[in-house]
């Protein structure tokens, strides 16, 4: 039995430098910006010590999760299962990488940006998280004492959930509920883009790195198995989107690829008991091992850069723990896009289309699960229609 995967570590330290990147542009930060480009992203403790809070904000989030009794219930879970995460991040260097990460490919793609959107430069990158520092509303309050002519709130989620996107959306929305709106600054909104076709040529080209690697003899019949973060079915049967957009990005690949190999679609990090999307993706592997299959890629299809889920989950907890358990030959796993000159230019190319655009919000952003129980959902399209009208 011959295991082989992308270790965590060496990740960890792309990412150091990564920081060290995203720290020395002094020039840049200076800059007064013309437009804001927010990204919106779940976010990760950054060291052990933000683990509690981190979990408590996305226990208590009921656009992410809903518990019964949730305000006494969610605190009650964040406090079982801080030990439990916090091994695992020391397991990866002490912290999630996901802030450094989407600050070098902030500065990278305004950087882009500038030459290719001369009329709506400078333009600066703002970074809100929804459970973790820098948080979303701090954010906006740094972005309005800025005073930008434009802001773009960019999703880092490439395809919409409900649960992800929606939270982050809802969360502004739920800020101006409560703050005075600033006055002179036109907004506008990047809800999803799973099938834009650099990213898509960026999850072509990582899994080709992999691809690579395996002897040639074997290369053709290596399983590449696709894994995206896993969704209670209450949410997909009330219309949620994720899965059919996951499924879109995936049949776009394989569409890159020439359809070069067998693959399938799995679903990662399911939580509590309730009924979520299947297979998971250690079951899809131990499937497959049984079925004869023993080569594998695994592709974490909707991440756009390494953390606790791909660094723990993917590499120490399947491509080596498990894969050692269930007898696979070889497994990899294809890193994130990260910094890949093909992403950055995926982010910049999609930012500046936008700009260059008529429309301010994308249609399907304003409409609603057909089966939506959730009021702060309605009121929030109902207010972002109004925003980006102005």
């Amino acid at each position: 039995m011959h295991t082989m995967f992308l270790h965590n570590r060496s990740l960890c330290k792309l990412a150091c430098n990564a920081a060290n990147f995203a720290t020395s542009n002094v020039r840049y930060s200076s800059q007064k910006a013309k437009t804001a480009i927010l990204m919106l992203n779940m976010g990760g403790p950054q060291h052990t010590d933000q683990v509690h809070d981190y979990l408590l904000r996305i226990m208590t989030d009921r656009d992410m999760i809903q518990l019964p009794v949730q305000s006494r219930l969610g605190p009650w879970i964040a406090q079982r299962r801080t030990p439990e995460v916090q091994k695992k991040y020391k397991e990866i260097g002490g912290g999630s990488p996901i802030l450094k990460w989407t600050e070098l490919q902030g500065r990278l793609m305004c950087e882009q940006l500038d030459k290719l959107s001369p009329t709506t430069a400078p333009h600066k990158h703002y970074v809100g998280f929804r459970y973790v520092t820098p948080l979303t509303e701090d954010t906006l309050a740094q972005i309005e004492s800025d005073q930008p002519e434009r802001v773009v709130l960019f999703s880092q989620y490439p395809q919409y959930s409900c649960a992800t996107s929606g939270s982050s959306f809802n969360s502004i929305f739920t800020h101006y509920r409560n703050n005075t709106l600033p006055e002179n600054i036109k907004w506008s909104i990047i809800d999803r883009w799973g099938t834009h076709p650099l990213l898509i040529k960026t999850f072509a080209q990582r899994i080709r790195e992999e691809l690579a690697k395996f002897v040639e003899t074997k290369r053709n019949d290596v399983v590449i198995l696709f894994t995206a973060h896993s969704l209670p079915l209450k949410a997909v049967s009330r219309g949620d989107p994720y899965p059919s957009e996951i499924g879109a990005s995936v049949h776009m690949v394989m569409q890159e690829l020439g359809q070069s190999n067998p693959y399938s679609l799995a679903w990662q990090s399911k939580v509590g008991p309730l009924p979520w999307l299947a297979p998971a993706t250690d079951d899809a592997i131990k499937g497959y091992v049984k079925q004869g299959l023993k080569n594998f890629i695994l592709v974490p299809i909707a991440f756009v850069n390494e953390h606790i889920e791909t660094l723990h989950e993917l590499d120490i907890e399947y491509c080596d723990e498990l894969a050692k358990e269930v007898g696979v030959e070889e497994i990899r796993r294809a890193a994130a896009p990260n910094d890949h000159p093909l992403f950055i230019n995926a982010l910049s190319s999609i930012v500046a289309d936008h700009l260059k655009s008529e429309q301010p919000v994308n249609p399907k952003f304003l409409m609603r699960c057909p089966m939506c129980t959730n009021n702060r959902c309605r009121e929030s399209k109902k207010w972002y229609q109004q925003l980006c009208a102005h």
